[in-house]
């Protein structure tokens, strides 16, 4: 497999060798679902970040190679451009005052990073889009010195046959062409994983839909690019136009985009592997030697090479994933809804919320997604992208009455979902003391309907209200960010604008 990512070379066969050896995978999947070989219950949850590289001026620095080299832990890897990096916490298990320590962990591993990047005049910011990135810096020559990379940008660039189109109409409207896939580099979030047995898959799995805007409401972190103010939460948008593989024709007949909400509410996780396979051309169709069905016979357990490659390339922002650990299989809800930071406190906090929400509601005798139609959780989570924690959601009806309503974010945040999440989080055994502290920040981000995007948006306007281009006003608010952001008091806390000069003398 190795030397064909080298090489990014695929023969007129390889297609349809690799899509006879993912249905081979499915059938796998469905005899492993069916034999029950999955992992028992272990309250497992593990989390990854992706960060930005910046210099005391606030602006993007091509350097992962070289901060990595100086790091030199196998925690941190390289992601798509060379301004980013991703640092990867081991598993926990859900309970006691695992969010205290996992806190702790991320500070650790990121004021370490910081450190060494600063040998090499960068810095880490943790910031859904990195507001001083501009269309030069996202350009093919800044891609990782990766080969998958390359090769996935050659394959998708090739699929679409022509320019890729950026399309956002939000505060301000940005419209500008990629020849490549760098511009979903712009985008860094945090992927929340939580380990599940398959017959707790679809539940869990329907509930992080039903939440999914809600998320974004409350965690929204990504409102630049390009020197355009766009939506509160940019990345959707932008990760779905810079993949698209779909020309305008394509887009008309309803083809699905690779960067896809989803369209349905589940019954099993072979729903969304079959429907990988059903809806999605292979992009990198690399085979490996192993065949699935006679691992399966021999009493094995198959690694599912092509069915696991090719669920990598179809970018769910809930992604089923299938993997093995200490030779046993197991699933995991992959949640990728979040933009990365703004600090420490904010992270975990949004992560706290979302696994006791989404436990609560997975337990619920009628659950959330029996009462809401599917297209109304895909509206929130647009509406949520749009304008964050201002939007307005759609919620099933409080009651007998059935039906459903519309509603302020917060409102339904503050009222009924806190309550649920506390109520989630008892499951899991979570201590109070944890669960107070970071459910108490979602709380206050409501309250003050303040979260990482209002308050970019609002120091950006000040810095121009004192006469700063934008440009330079992006590059303040991005500084005065990485100051907050180190300084690690949660978002809803830290003043809008700029601080004052200190006078000489």
């Amino acid at each position: 497999m190795g030397e064909k990512v080298v090489a990014g070379r695929f023969d007129l066969s390889d297609r349809q060798n690799y899509r006879d050896k993912l249905r081979r995978c499915l059938t796998g999947l469905e005899r492993l679902l069916a034999e029950q070989r999955f992992d028992r219950p272990r309250n497992l949850m593990g989390l990854e970040i992706e960060l930005n590289l910046v210099g005391a001026d606030g602006m993007p620095r091509m350097l992962n190679g070289e901060v990595l080299e100086r790091i030199a832990s196998r925690d941190f890897q390289t992601e798509l451009a060379m301004f980013n990096l991703e640092v990867n916490i081991a598993p926990h298990g859900l309970g006691g005052r695992v969010f205290d320590r996992l806190a702790e962990e991320i500070r650790t591993s990121l004021a370490y990073a910081d450190r060494k990047a600063g040998e090499l005049d960068a810095g880490i910011v943790m910031i859904g889009i990195l507001p001083t990135l501009d269309r030069d810096d996202l350009v093919s020559s800044n891609l990782s010195d990766v080969d998958r990379y390359t090769l996935l940008n050659d394959q998708i660039v090739a699929a679409r046959g022509e320019d890729f189109v950026l399309d956002i109409d939000g505060v301000e409207r940005l419209t500008c062409t990629s020849k490549s896939i760098v511009p979903e580099a712009a985008c860094t979030s945090v992927q929340l994983h939580l380990q599940v047995t398959p017959g707790r898959f679809a539940d869990v799995w329907n509930a992080a839909q039903a939440v999914a805007g809600v998320q974004i409401a409350v965690g929204a972190n990504s409102p630049f690019l390009f020197g355009r103010e766009l939506w509160r939460e940019s990345r959707p948008p932008l990760f779905q136009q810079s993949t698209d593989t779909r020309p305008p024709e394509l887009q008309a007949q309803g083809v699905r985009p690779r960067t896809w909400f989803g369209e349905r509410w589940i019954s099993s996780a072979y729903d969304l592997f079959e429907e990988n396979l059903r809806y999605f051309p292979a992009l990198l169709p690399i085979c490996d030697e192993e065949d699935p069905l006679e691992v399966l016979d021999e009493g094995g357990v198959p690694s599912l090479a092509e069915l696991v490659l090719h669920n990598g390339t179809v970018y769910r922002w809930n992604r089923p994933v299938y993997g093995i650990a200490d030779g046993v299989p197991h699933l995991r809800v992959e949640n990728r809804v979040l933009p990365a930071g703004p600090t420490v406190t904010d992270v975990i906090a949004n992560a706290v919320f979302y696994y006791g929400l989404v436990r609560a509601l997975a337990e619920e005798s009628r659950p959330v997604w029996t009462r809401l139609p599917f297209e109304a959780a895909a509206a929130n989570f647009d509406a949520a992208c749009r304008y964050g924690i201002d939007a307005r959601m759609i919620w099933p009806r409080r009651g007998r009455h059935g039906g459903t309503v519309e509603v302020d974010a917060v409102s339904l945040v503050r009222d009924e979902l806190l309550p649920l999440a506390e109520q989630g989080l008892a499951g899991w055994g979570i201590e109070p003391a944890d669960r107070d502290l970071y459910l108490g920040v979602i709380e206050e981000r409501c309250r003050r309907r303040t979260n990482g995007a209002s308050w970019q948006a609002a120091t950006f306007h000040r810095a121009l209200e004192a006469g700063m281009s934008r440009d330079a006003a992006l590059a303040a608010t991005t500084r005065r960010y990485r100051e907050l952001m180190h300084q690690g008091e949660p978002v809803h806390t830290w003043p809008v604008g700029l601080p004052e000069p200190v006078p000489l003398g």
